[in-house]
């Protein structure tokens, strides 16, 4: 049995401090008792010499200093996991929250995970087809990449993320293909939009769900995402599954880690972001990857809204650095009701080149997609010229550009959130507006794929 204490000694919004503990290690779980009897779940987050700093999951309110009893499991915090977690929704601690029974494990795994050894790793190479053009086309997904979405307030990341959920596919295989979707800080809507919207479509079957509300104590929105990499590395590298993890939203997850950083008086980095938070972000993404002598690979979207649409803030700044690419969304596009409102000049994949060509999508693929980005930014450049000089101004040729970037927005990037794509549709579009430019404009592409596509 473990030892109890008496030795509450002070109690400051979600943090504890225990006098005169033995032998207690840091990010042990532990429990405080309150006089009816009543048990709060805690975290040690700071050991210093008979002094330990517990965290609690949940609120303070009540605890009694003289009369609550803390006391220490031994164990940090662990997942059950086995194959029956497919299709079930957990909360943020990995507890059933959908009327379902309990799992019973095959393992328990320490939720903090091992960061993969740079040089076990696999180089991300084939493509993943998530059915929506602006990504397939321009900014091609690959297996065991880490790709975040920049989004802002208001704009409709949660219809994306669901949409990539419900259609990703790895193409030309019937590999086993999963989907572990973890959720942050969001609202009851949003969650019930999510565990519909998988339902409808059967793309539940094959998903793991883990929802943290936005009521939910910061603790555990801060343990949510490692508990879903820790189901996800179970399902890619025990049972050799390809899973893609998507969480939403990385912003409340940072915003809990600057509250409890602020809780624990630790000294505050950029815009009150703790110092570490870099690392923090970098040991959970870097759980993503294909590992060498296993079948299996995790690909990782975190999605992200910028306080501010501000792309240089903290949160995307260093996602961008620890991350290959970023696809952005764009508040002037989502007012034209281009949806998905993706913007495809800033957006980027560097792994694309790597999974797309002879053998994976099309050989005309990187062809294309060097043309359709320089006639887009020629396009854009050609209407803000018509914004500011008039379209008198503009040469045939450049009236030819605004026209063609009219509609690469409505015909190729918009598609709305139910349509799912495959690849060869998407370029089939791309050939079409490509073809309403002279054909001595298509200087990317090479002149035998000229004479197979276009016009055609």
């Amino acid at each position: 049995m473990s030892k109890e204490y008496r030795t509450i000694e002070e109690v400051s919004g979600p943090l504890v401090l225990v006098r005169d503990v033995e032998g207690v290690t840091y990010d042990e779980l532990g429990e405080i008792e309150l006089v009816n009897g009543e048990r709060r779940r805690c975290k040690v987050l700071e050991v210093n010499g008979t002094n330990a700093l517990v965290q609690l999951f949940e609120s303070s309110a009540g605890i009694n200093l003289s009369n609550s009893k803390a006391r220490f499991t031994g164990k940090s915090m662990r997942l059950g996991v086995s194959k029956d977690m497919l299709s079930r929704v957990f909360d943020g601690l990995g507890r059933p929250i959908d009327g379902g029974p309990e799992i019973i494990p095959d393992e328990r795994l320490d939720i903090n995970g091992r960061p993969m050894n740079p040089a076990a790793r696999n180089y991300p190479m084939e493509f993943i087809q998530t059915g929506v053009s602006a990504i397939d086309g321009l900014n091609t997904l690959v297996r065991g990449q880490k790709l975040p979405v920049f989004s802002a307030s208001g704009l409709p990341h949660a219809q994306l993320a669901a949409q990539i959920a419900r259609q990703a596919t790895v193409r030309g295989t019937n590999e086993p293909f999963a989907v572990v979707f973890a959720a942050m800080g969001i609202t009851f809507e949003e969650s019930d939009f999510f565990v519909n919207s998988f339902r409808e479509t059967g793309a539940i079957d094959r998903t793991v769900m883990f929802v943290n509300l936005a009521n939910d104590p910061a603790i555990e929105r801060i343990a949510t995402p490692r508990m879903a990499l820790t189901a996800a590395e179970y399902l890619a590298f025990t049972l050799g599954m390809h899973v893609l993890v998507i969480m939403t939203d990385i912003t409340n997850y940072a915003d809990a880690l600057r509250e409890v950083s602020a809780a624990r008086k630790e000294v505050p980095g950029r815009r009150g972001y703790p110092g570490y938070m870099y690392t923090d972000l970098a040991s959970m993404y870097e759980r993503a990857g294909r590992l060498k002598g296993k079948d299996g690979s995790i690909t990782l979207i975190p999605i992200l809204s910028m306080p501010e649409d501000d792309k240089t803030h903290p949160i995307p700044d260093l996602t961008g650095y620890i991350t290959e690419g970023q696809i952005i969304l764009s508040r002037e596009l989502y007012r034209k009701n281009i949806m998905p409102p993706i913007n495809v000049l800033p957006s980027l994949s560097r792994l694309k080149d790597k999974g797309i060509g002879e053998g994976k999508t099309r050989a005309d693929h990187a062809n294309t997609m060097n043309q359709l980005f320089a006639a887009y930014a020629r396009g854009m450049e050609a209407r803000e010229l018509m914004v500011i000089l008039g379209e008198a101004a503009l040469t045939d040729i450049d009236k030819l550009y605004a026209k063609f970037a009219e509609r690469f927005e409505k015909e190729y990037v918009s598609q709305g959130f139910e349509t799912c794509r495959t690849i060869e549709e998407t370029l089939t579009i791309g050939w079409k507006l490509l073809s309403t430019l002279p054909r001595s404009e298509l200087k990317r592409i090479d002149d035998k794929y000229l004479d197979m596509y276009y016009g055609k």
